[in-house]
């Protein structure tokens, strides 16, 4: 018997930070010509307007108004902010690590919750993040866990900022990566970690062609009930 699809599909695909989760979401999301939600851009814009209001980082009460009243806005491959295009600048180090502490906060993950979840619209939708298929869709289609060693991870992220211009040293970077591993699936609101449904994806020794590859063949394969 096939099994019954959800009326929108989505496509969960968690992971650590520099797993890649971003880039083969977009990929497949053009595929399949799906809306695509990068969950971690939200919970970097509300790191970004606390910075910018002055707010403490473990200010529960203040970062969750924040987040339900967030003025975010996302057009095509830029995101706005009270009007502002902060594409940039919420992929600087000091939002990535502010996003992971704040996203350890139970208060703004359900102010971000509903603001997630209406993402989800026909023809379907390509969702990336740590709890894409743990919390926020939990009937998705097909769940992925990306993943890579701490080593590659760190050298893609690396490069990535010397191709902005941005000065880096990996072996910080490696020291980060694995101190925000560790509190993202350590913290006790929707930790990261791979739903029991989930395929897991090694992406250590794969190009972004096999990545996206694969995931739209296990997509596929679902839509055929096998």
């Amino acid at each position: 018997m096939t099994e019954k699809m959800p009326a929108v599909p989505v496509i969960a695909i968690d992971g650590p930070s520099a797993s890649g989760k971003g880039t083969i979401a977009q990929r497949v999301a053009e595929a399949l010509g799906f809306h695509y939600l990068d969950s971690g851009a939200l919970y970097r814009l509300v790191a970004l307007a606390a910075l910018q209001a002055d707010l403490g980082l473990d200010d529960e009460t203040a970062l969750a108004a924040l987040a339900k009243g967030l003025d975010a806005r996302f057009g095509g491959t830029e995101i706005m902010l009270s009007g502002q295009n902060v594409t940039a600048e919420i992929r600087s180090e000091a939002c990535g690590m502010g996003a992971s502490r704040i996203a350890a906060l139970p208060r703004v993950r359900e102010a971000l919750l509903a603001r997630q979840r209406a993402f989800r619209q026909v023809p379907g939708l390509v969702a990336e993040g740590r709890d894409m298929g743990t919390v926020v869709f939990v009937d998705a289609t097909l769940k992925v866990f990306l993943t890579a060693s701490a080593e590659v991870r760190a050298e893609r992220r690396y490069k990535q900022l010397k191709e902005k211009g941005i000065d880096a040293n990996i072996r910080t970077l490696l020291r980060e990566l694995r101190e925000r591993d560790q509190r993202d699936s350590a913290r006790s609101v929707a930790p990261l970690q791979m739903a029991v449904d989930a395929r897991e994806l090694d992406s250590t020794g794969l190009g972004i062609d096999e990545i996206v590859r694969q995931v739209l063949d296990w997509y596929r394969q679902k839509v055929a009930g096998l």
